[in-house]
């Protein structure tokens, strides 16, 4: 979080769209079902700490991270609440874990093994992770699952405090492979119950499972993407089964505005020529900050109306073509509403031909984040 910031661009993250989010997720679940709010990568790049405090504040009863560092991040900014990490943690960093009361994800007897050959001062707690389809982290067989809890027995410093797998089509419109995903997951269910006599929490669904699908989810969702207004696909936005507003918006400002004469061109590779006079604006954003070359063509906002980007996007600028003279400082809106029109993240992430996850996250921290409202 930037206290103050010198350059005229920024980020802006509305954090009452993030708990207007989490509400509306929260009234689409049974009352057994609570959630987890996924803050990894930094919160999907709108800002882990903020983001998580204002998703507790909503309702969310938990966290999940990726990395051990970033489940610390929250640990020592005063945030209490149960912590998971998501991915594999090095056996030798479970001390550390378990004196910040962080909850690991494992998957491997071998693990354990390494684990038990640590000191530790606190109880560990740990989620199992199964694969039932998405290949990549967790265990596959009754074999394995069997191997793992014989482990487990073997520490009594080590609590096992869930269980989870996650779905790989979930947000797709055929749910063939979704229902082959839980049907895995039930019989590796039915079996650690034969297996294993102490409680365990499910969680299984992520944001496209649970909101198609609440009643099926189990203890906690998982809720990332649509936690921050996105929705996961064009399948699951088109049902419209849940409202969602998207918190994160980019905007600049012109600092240079000039016109140019018919045959003039516009930045590195003269890839632009006009073909009559024009004006150019210049913004101080560019692919130093994560706005990449892919984009050149796509519009902005400027007083309510799309202006197309000319010319190649440079490391710290943008060119854009505008439709009169405007005065130095003008604001421009990259993604989010300007007036009566908006530009989506989705529209962003379709132009270069990916998903609307990365967006956010490849707009890096030389871009300010301001948080609204600033309580």
């Amino acid at each position: 979080m930037t206290d103050h910031f010198y350059r005229d661009t920024w980020v802006e993250v509305n954090l009452d769209a993030i708990g207007y989010n989490i509400k509306q997720m929260k009234e689409k679940l049974p009352k057994s079902s609570n959630i987890i709010a996924v803050v990894k990568a930094d919160g999907y790049g709108h800002g882990s700490v903020p983001v998580a405090k204002r998703a507790l504040e909503a309702g969310a009863k938990a966290l999940a991270v990726a990395l051990l560092e970033e489940a610390l991040v929250l640990r020592e900014a005063g945030i209490d609440a149960p912590i998971l990490v998501l991915g594999r943690t090095s056996p030798e960093a479970a001390p550390v874990a378990s004196d910040h009361d962080i909850t690991l994800t494992f998957f491997q007897e071998e693990w354990l093994q390494e684990v038990n050959t640590y000191k530790l001062e606190k109880n560990l707690k740990l989620h199992m992770k199964w694969d039932t389809g998405m290949g990549r982290i967790g265990i596959r067989t009754e074999e394995e699952l069997k191997n793992i809890l014989d482990a487990l027995n073997k520490n009594p410093s080590i609590y096992l405090t869930g269980v989870f797998t996650h779905f790989a089509t979930a947000d797709e419109e055929d749910l063939t492979y979704f229902y082959k995903q839980k049907a895995r997951f039930g019989a590796l269910w039915a079996f650690f119950k034969e297996n294993w006599p102490h409680d365990a929490s499910i969680h299984i669904g992520n944001s496209a499972a649970s909101i198609r699908l609440p009643e099926e989810m189990h203890d906690y969702i998982r809720f990332g993407i649509s936690m921050y207004g996105l929705y996961p696909s064009g399948a699951v936005k088109a049902k419209r089964q849940i409202d969602l507003k998207q918190a994160f918006s980019l905007h600049s400002r012109l600092i240079s505005v000039k016109k140019i004469a018919p045959g003039e061109s516009v930045s590195y590779g003269a890839t632009y020529t006009a073909e009559k006079s024009e004006w150019i604006g210049t913004i101080p954003i560019g692919y130093g900050d994560g706005w990449i070359r892919k984009l050149q063509g796509i519009s902005v906002l400027v007083d309510g109306k799309r202006m197309p980007i000319v010319g190649r996007i440079c490391m710290d600028q943008t060119m854009i073509q505008l439709d009169t003279e405007y005065p130095i400082g003008t604001k421009v809106t990259l993604i989010g509403a300007q007036d009566s029109d908006v530009i989506e993240m989705d529209e962003i992430a379709n132009y270069v031909d990916t998903i609307n996850y990365e967006i956010p996250c490849i707009i890096n921290k030389r871009v300010p984040r301001i948080y609204t409202p600033n309580k």
